[in-house]
């Protein structure tokens, strides 16, 4: 069946089958369902935004009402601290009547990509911010204790899911991840003691696990983008941006613990073995054709080596990451093909997209 484009609509409201408000509906979602993927080349992993500066227009407003309705809210609260929980709560509450009705409106019915991730960050802020002052100790948290904040971040990483459910922004996806990381990293923190520096997160020779940790809850995220990217192996549903926001977030914990605890080596041979390590998870990115995936991880490795770490030999194997995404990216569909066909025996390919 021969797909219909614009001019067949026009005939059809000229000969009366469908009338204007029908034909733009139909042209609206006709361009929905085409998503990111308009005018992309073969081969090419679409990502989204936003869709006109409209959005950013609409963007930007909220983030002036919510900078507005936290002034206010400060205020409010301010004026009287011996209830500054309950009016936190309460707050917070209103704030999240308000921000569901934007997002009926914005997300289910006009099905914007901007406002959606806005919304979905301004609902998690939102959340966080109520179920904390609700069930955290400040006192505690006001002397170091910490030990009370897992139970709101796993409340606050609940509503995010309730949000996901109703609205299915992949952008929350990835809030929901980050939220799981964080009660994580918290309830090891409560065994271990707080991380001495964000180098402990991703160095297996630091004290505690939460290199570990981190590993083990990429490995998972990792797993569950999987499932949304071999559900839609062409890239045309949303289940494909579910599956690009969680490889953003996984990316990062199952490269960099391993990246990072080679370069704290500092020796010629351990920068040659993160190479190695890296080219191996750049296999697994041609593989899959997420180039999300890949740049996620080796971006955050060459800021953190930037920063955590110094010398010679991080400047140089900088240099060759360089090279080497430039390299890759020029090359990205042919390496792909040539690597996919020697295991066409043992990957279901036809799960993943098809190389061109």
């Amino acid at each position: 069946m021969s797909e219909l484009d614009q001019n067949d609509i026009r005939a059809a409201v000229g000969s009366g089958l469908l009338n204007e408000a029908q034909a733009a509906s139909l042209l609206a979602m006709a361009h929905s369902r085409r998503g990111a993927r308009e005018g992309l080349a073969e081969g090419d992993e679409p990502f989204e935004l936003f869709k006109g500066f409209n959005e950013i227009f609409i963007v930007i407003g909220m983030l002036i009402l919510a900078s507005g309705w936290a002034a206010v809210t400060a205020a409010y609260i301010s004026g009287n601290l011996g209830g500054y929980i309950d009016k936190t709560i309460y707050s917070a509450a209103l704030a999240a009547l308000v921000l569901w009705g934007l997002a009926e409106y914005f997300i289910r019915r006009r099905r914007m990509v901007a406002p959606a991730i806005a919304l979905s960050l301004l609902w998690a802020a939102n959340a966080g911010a109520g179920i904390t002052a609700g069930f955290s100790e400040p006192f505690m948290v006001a002397q170091n204790d910490y030990s009370s904040l897992p139970l709101p971040m796993a409340l606050t990483t609940v509503a995010v899911a309730l949000f996901w459910f109703r609205f299915r922004v992949p952008f929350a996806m990835a809030l929901i991840a980050l939220g799981i990381f964080c009660v994580a990293l918290m309830l090891a923190a409560q065994q271990a003691g707080s991380p001495a520096g964000i180098s402990d997160f991703f160095l297996f020779s630091a004290s505690g696990p939460f290199a570990w940790v981190t590993l083990l809850v990429g490995f998972a995220v990792f797993a569950v983008a999987m499932l949304f990217d071999l559900s839609d192996p062409h890239r045309v549903t949303r289940r494909s941006a579910q599956g690009f926001w969680l490889h953003v977030v996984a990316a990062p914990a199952l490269v960099n613990t391993i990246a990072l605890s080679l370069l704290e080596n500092g020796t010629s041979a351990a920068h040659l073995l993160l190479v190695a390590v890296l080219l191996c998870f750049a296999l697994v990115a041609i593989v899959i054709d997420r180039r999300s995936f890949l740049i996620a991880a080796i971006g955050y490795s060459v800021t953190l080596a930037g920063t955590v770490f110094d010398g010679e030999g991080a400047a140089m194997t900088i240099l060759v990451l360089g090279v080497f995404l430039v390299i890759l990216g020029a090359f990205w569909a042919r390496i792909r093909a040539a690597l996919l066909s020697p295991l066409s025996r043992v990957l279901p390919l036809d799960r993943l997209p098809p190389s061109h």
